[in-house]
């Protein structure tokens, strides 16, 4: 009642208390509007305040203050090493890192910004800046470096010569943590701060004291003449006396060293899974190649193996033990049994290309690689993969050198000729009405993809970065037939299913912004004779090409697509001799 008469008496002291309530109310609606569209107070990228600017002031006040280093210097006790960074393709995403400082502070929801907002006066917040960089070339870089620096060490093995076991006690060794210092280098750039990094180095000792050499010493004289023998069907794998000293270790074994051979063992036995080959003939499916069980090493068990008959070996008078090598078994996915039950009935799409002008080890690359998809199914919600359906292409798998693109230029690689594969199968899928989840087009205009067909419908690969894959989204399986013709040096790929009623509609391609080629390079080259000019790479216009896929079904469009290709001009090159004449 009195603090009633109070204010009525004093109405001033009334106004005065709801002044001094709201006054904070007041300010912190003030600070809040202030800051609604701009960074908060005491946000810092390594130094550089961006508080109280917008987006565009603060991205600016960045690109303008932050000095962009041309490399950073890595260093040991006595080696330096300079990470130049434009090899691994460093910058700053200043738009990134301004967007990170805007939202710092101001992500608790609207109620919580507006009570925390003063608070960020009082709290610095230092942000690193955002970057961007290859990975892989830095990871290859600082493999580069771990390779010069590291050193490994040598191991305690047991030998024997004249009959008689010697024991090497072993050494010390060094290793660069890769992973520490590729942190610590990030963390340097992301911070601004380009003083030389410290390659962190640790050591490796697996010496041996006096003790630990007669324990090692008496197990392998209980193995001297013994031996182990695997067998799996015709493979035999023999693990004589050396072999069996170099898996010693004090009360254990050298795992490292019983891998390596279970590896190399394993990469003769392993196959895998071959589902039965088909060939679609006379509207009937017919099998050419069986079904193949597939075979893989259980090296978990075959390790465990050699450790528990090595034991068994020191402890008897045993001088061999013959031994089955584990494996495990998985069946095929698709037998002859089943392939009727696959709905393989009729063509549904075809594509082809031609290679007139090819040499002869790029027509032998064509027709091997082509050979890989004949007969291969594909299930219904199955993604291909023209990578994974290859294999491996070198010289080992049968492949001869011929021309590729590399590096920016035309240079004779292992499986040059690949690409008229994946190119021709690129069309057959488009003419099938497949989604296309993947596809690239080469670096220049090749005229092989042209004999037959408009520019831009190319599909190049190269594993493992660059795929051709198209989704199988029929509701039956998919077979695929290859026709390779060596008389008129055309490919053709089949696609065999059921048709579903869908309609492949391709436009034709337009081409823009033709360019013409740079005019000729000429190399000097001390290699050839003086005057002797030599052609490594040939001219071709640079164009932008596009095309659009559609495919309908029921009157609707299921699926569309704008496929782009951007050729860029080709100069030709020549190497010009300088040498002396022969």
């Amino acid at each position: 009642m009195k603090e009633k008469l109070l204010f009525k008496k004093y109405p001033k002291i009334r106004i005065f208390i709801v002044f001094i309530a709201t006054l904070p109310l007041f300010f912190l609606s003030f600070f809040y509007l202030l800051y609604e569209d701009r960074i908060l107070p005491n946000i810092e990228f390594a130094g550089y305040k961006v508080s109280g600017k917008t987006r565009m002031e603060a991205e600016k006040y960045l690109k303008e203050n932050v000095n962009e280093p041309e490399k950073l210097i890595l260093i040991t006790n006595d080696k330096k090493f300079d990470l130049l960074l434009r090899e691994i393709n460093f910058s700053f995403d200043f738009q990134a890192s301004v967007d990170s400082a805007y939202q710092a502070k101001k992500n608790r929801g609207l109620i919580k910004n507006f009570i925390n907002l003063p608070f960020s006066i009082l709290n610095k917040k230092e942000l690193p800046l955002i970057i961007n960089f290859n990975n892989q070339s830095l990871e290859e870089y600082l493999s580069i470096i771990s390779n010069q620096l590291g050193k490994e060490p040598v191991y305690p093995k047991a030998t024997f010569e004249e009959n008689t076991v010697f024991l090497n006690k072993g050494s010390p060794g060094e290793k660069v943590e890769t992973l520490k210092l590729k942190k610590e280098i990030v963390k340097r750039l992301s911070t601004a701060n380009y003083t030389p990094v410290f390659i962190p180095l640790r050591t490796i000792d697996p010496r041996l004291s006096d003790t630990e050499v007669e324990v090692l010493k008496e197990r392998a004289e209980k193995l001297i003449g013994k031996s182990l023998t695997f067998n799996y069907e015709v493979y035999n794998l023999l693990i004589k006396e050396k072999e069996i000293f170099s898996f010693l270790k004090i009360n254990d074994y050298q795992d490292e060293e019983i891998k390596k051979i279970i590896g190399k063992t394993s990469s003769q036995i392993n196959r895998d899974p071959q589902n039965a080959v088909f060939r679609f003939e006379g509207e009937k499916v017919k099998e050419f190649q069986a079904a193949k069980e597939g075979v893989r090493v259980d090296t978990e068990k075959l390790e465990e193996l050699i450790k528990l008959n090595i034991d068994k070996l020191e402890k008897s008078e045993e001088k061999n033990l013959n031994l089955t090598i584990p494996v495990k078994t998985a069946s095929p996915l698709i037998t002859l049994d089943e392939v009727n039950n696959l709905g393989i009935r009729e063509l549904i799409g075809k594509g082809s290309s031609k290679f007139k002008g090819s040499i002869a080890s790029r027509i032998h690359n064509i027709k091997l690689a082509s050979s890989k998809f004949n007969g291969v199914l594909i299930a219904p919600e199955e993604t291909f993969s023209f990578n994974q359906t290859l294999g491996d292409v070198s010289t080992f798998t049968g492949y001869k050198q011929a021309y590729i693109i590399k590096d920016g230029q035309t240079i004779l690689g292992d499986g040059g000729g690949v690409c008229q594969v994946s190119t021709t199968l690129f069309r057959a899928a488009l003419d099938a009405g497949l989604p296309i989840t993947e596809r690239r087009p080469h670096s220049y205009r090749v005229s092989y993809y042209e004999q037959d067909s408009a520019p831009g419908l190319d599909a190049t690969i190269y594993s493992p970065t660059t795929d051709l894959k198209f989704k199988n989204d029929f509701s039956r399986h998919l077979l695929i037939q290859t026709i390779f013709e060596e008389k008129t040096l055309t490919l053709t790929f089949e696609i065999y299913g059921s048709k579903d009623g869908r309609i492949s509609k391709v436009t034709k391609p337009t081409i823009t912004d033709i360019v013409p080629p740079p005019e000729d390079q000429y190399i000097d080259d001390p290699t050839l004779p003086l005057g002797q000019i030599k052609q490594i790479d040939y001219k071709a216009w640079g164009a932008k090409v596009k095309f659009d896929y559609r495919v309908e079904k029921d009157g609707k469009t299921i699926f569309e697509k704008t496929f782009y290709s951007i050729y860029q001009p080709w100069q030709a090159k020549f190497l010009r001799g300088t040498g002396p004449v022969i």
